[in-house]
């Protein structure tokens, strides 16, 4: 398993689906040099979604085989859907970059901080439950995809008592600065952070 050396972090963004982990953790990215390391996964792209920015979407017998191989630091399976984070992909990310993050779900998110304890930093963002569907259905989510996310919503909330920090998502722009305050603490520029 990879060693974390010094200054290293793995900022791992976790929360139920639709609280906008992904556009928070993309808008802090931005602020700071930060690489991403993206799942693995055997559910199909959503219409938004692009291979190699959002996941690596792959067909079942290609994830069994990269199991087989032990190429997966952890996966999971949801709801009959595979996960999983390749350990090549984190030790590249840290190649050049002391910082890197991930958005995975609590299960996934459990796992990482059990094999790295202090080195990852977990960051709860989450919305209430109809600010979730209606995000979903915004960005134009099936019935079928909603249900099947908000079936895990409590059990996912529940989670947020385990985490390092917890943001609620009212406002994107908002929580990115918040959580670039957060990050800034873990540099060495003797940055004050501030509570709202």
């Amino acid at each position: 398993m990879y060693q974390i050396k010094g200054n290293e972090k793995i900022f791992v963004y976790t929360g139920p689906d639709g609280s906008g982990r992904k556009t928070i953790a993309k808008m802090v990215a931005t602020a700071f040099d930060m690489e991403t390391v993206l799942s693995y996964t055997t559910r199909s792209p959503r219409h938004y979604e692009k291979n190699g920015e959002d996941y690596h979407f792959v067909n079942e017998e290609t994830f069994k085989h990269m199991q087989t191989q032990q190429e997966f630091l952890e996966s999971v399976e949801i709801d009959g859907i595979h996960y999983g984070i390749r350990e090549q992909d984190i030790v590249e990310a840290f190649q050049n970059h002391d910082f890197v993050y991930l958005t995975l779900n609590p299960e996934g998110t459990e796992k990482l901080k059990r094999m790295y304890g202090d080195g990852v930093v977990r960051i709860f963002i989450y919305s209430d439950r109809d600010t979730v569907i209606q995000r979903q259905q915004e960005r134009q989510d099936n019935e079928e995809v909603i249900q099947r996310h908000m079936a895990h919503y409590d059990e996912i909330l529940s989670y947020k008592n385990s985490c390092e920090h917890v943001f609620e998502n009212f406002d994107s722009p908002q929580v990115s600065f918040q959580v670039s305050e957060l990050i800034e603490s873990f540099l060495d520029r003797n940055l004050t952070v501030t509570d709202y």
